[in-house]
């Protein structure tokens, strides 16, 4: 058995292409990102207009949508399409508050007279940008609005850009119906540094959540430490591991649904039956070239795609957790085997039952996950990301602070903190007597 990736072997039916990463690109992005955020923290709501003028043409009085407004946008949305935004929305709140539930609060007397609490606090406002380049991704207004809402969060700001021109009606109905406080048509950069520092007119965010662009998320990256941000997502990615009972076609199917998002999106089939692997290899030349995202799907598929055959199941798992993919979907006789196997993954999907897609948009799970090795250290966005997880202290009994003073005085010393160590031997001195060589004779032993 091949339990550990030293002891894999491989054979690659389909390989990435090696495409040196374009350095001068990304230094531009960089660049770009550092320009435009100092020019909206210096100028606020003037720059900012200009800069929506500059990328996405569109100057409207104002970018806030009145309450009016979004009721009317809302009332052009099909009303099935505004049933299935609930229905998915639900999904979504349910999951969150399972997980809501899963943070307990709690205090313990540790020692007599020394109490020890947890509290989850809400932040108190958060900025969730919506994308809206390429698709307008609606889920992502369930993703990262309702999840907060469901945490408590008071006020949520929600940006999304127009698309052409175009109000995207879908998406404020969502961003709406998740609970956003108030919604602006805005995107980009200006978008994310507006919710980030705070304008004339536009609330300032202590998190800013949601997907987005290389130019979004260079924008979170350096604005990280001044607010909290959700992770810093980049290509989709989708892994699947698939044994002999797994069939082809449904495979082939999965690993394009993910290619489409971009032609930068990795999809990676690792598989302990060759046979598989070449006939996955044979539907997915049949079927692309009729994708009607094909213009995205097959760049992916072509650089980025791998078939990787392997001797068994563990060395499946092994291969799977060292690529620490986004979305790993088992497609195996018994795919339940992977939780106790794997732990490298930003979300696994278990069986043929499910999919990747059932999580992107409807399952309830989020769908706001690490990409590019970030599950090695990370999971994705969750209801505990609008929580602050603090602690507190009090100590009642005189003789547990004279204790904990004493020994607070010998600890501190070692370290060479002189001031810590005198606050314990305050209370050391004041509570049991203890001497305070340190303090001047009229100040006695603090009674």
């Amino acid at each position: 058995m091949s339990g550990t990736l030293e002891d894999v072997v491989t054979k690659h039916l389909k390989s990435a292409v090696p495409v040196a990463a374009d350095e001068d690109r990304s230094r531009s992005v960089r660049e770009t990102v550092s320009e435009v955020l100092a020019d909206i923290r210096r100028r606020g709501d003037t720059a900012v207009r200009e800069y929506s003028v500059k990328f996405d043409n569109w100057s409207p009085e104002s970018f806030r949508l009145s309450g009016e407004e979004v009721e009317r946008i809302v009332a052009t949305v099909p009303a099935d399409v505004i049933a299935d935004i609930r229905t998915v929305q639900d999904n979504v709140r349910e999951f969150a508050r399972h997980q809501l539930g899963s943070l307990r609060e709690f205090e313990v007397e540790t020692q007599p007279g020394v109490f020890l609490g947890q509290k989850n606090i809400p932040v108190s406002s958060v900025g969730a940008y919506v994308p809206g380049g390429r698709y307008p991704l609606v889920a992502s207004a369930h993703m990262t609005i309702a999840t907060a809402k469901v945490g408590g969060v008071d006020h949520v700001t929600a940006c999304t850009p127009p698309i052409r021109g175009e109000v995207p009606a879908t998406t404020v109905a969502a961003m709406a119906l998740a609970g956003a406080d108030e919604i602006l048509l805005l995107g980009g950069v200006q978008a994310v540094a507006a919710m980030g520092f705070g304008t004339e007119t536009i609330r300032k965010a202590e998190l800013i959540a949601g997907p987005g662009n290389a130019y979004v998320a260079e924008a979170k990256r350096q604005l990280f430490g001044e607010v909290g941000i959700d992770l810093l997502a980049g290509p989709t990615e989708i892994l699947v591991v698939a044994d002999e009972h797994a069939d082809p076609f449904v495979v082939a199917v999965d690993l394009l649904s993910q290619a489409e998002h971009g032609p930068d999106s990795p999809a990676v089939l690792i598989t302990t039956s060759a046979e598989l692997a070449q006939r996955v290899l044979e539907h997915i030349e049949r079927i692309l070239p009729d994708m009607p995202t094909r213009d995205f799907a097959a760049p992916a598929w072509q650089n980025h795609g791998e078939v990787i055959v392997v001797d068994d199941l563990p060395a499946a798992y092994a291969l799977a957790d060292d690529y620490a993919s986004e979305h790993v979907q088992i497609l195996t006789e018994e795919p339940r085997r992977a939780l106790a196997a794997m732990r490298n993954y930003g979300a696994l999907f278990l069986g043929e039952g499910t999919c990747v897609s059932y999580g992107d948009k409807v399952i309830g799970t989020n769908h706001t996950l690490p990409t590019g090795g970030a599950a090695r250290y990370t999971g994705g966005l969750w209801v505990g990301k609008y929580l602050k997880t603090v602690t507190y202290q009090e100590v009642t009994d005189t003789t547990s602070s004279a204790r904990l003073g004493e020994l607070c005085g010998r600890a501190a010393r070692v370290e060479f903190f002189e001031g810590h160590a005198r606050s314990g031997d305050v209370r050391a001195a004041k509570y049991a007597g203890a001497p305070m060589a340190w303090a001047p004779a009229r100040y006695g032993t603090a009674r």
